[in-house]
């Protein structure tokens, strides 16, 4: 099914930036690191849309909105 394409994707996104994470190649303050996980998060929601699971909902919204954050300090970072 396609929305379980779309969420694999997005699990392969979040656990890439986070194996680059532990081999020291992404360093976790980059706005990077939080845009690959804000974006794995919106797949993985995407596929809850037809198979929906409280748990992993709840799950990624909270990564999501993590991951937004990071993006925002990561800007704000930039700019000082």
């Amino acid at each position: 099914m396609i929305f379980d394409f779309i969420g694999m994707i997005g699990v392969v996104m979040i656990l890439g930036v986070y194996a680059a994470v532990q081999v020291e190649r992404m360093d976790v303050k980059s706005v990077t690191y939080s845009l690959y996980n804000a974006i794995g998060a919106i797949l993985i929601l995407i596929s809850l849309l037809y198979t929906f699971n409280l748990a992993s909902f709840v799950i990624e919204i909270a990564w999501l909105g993590i991951s937004l954050f990071g993006i925002v300090q990561a800007f704000r970072r930039k700019r000082q």
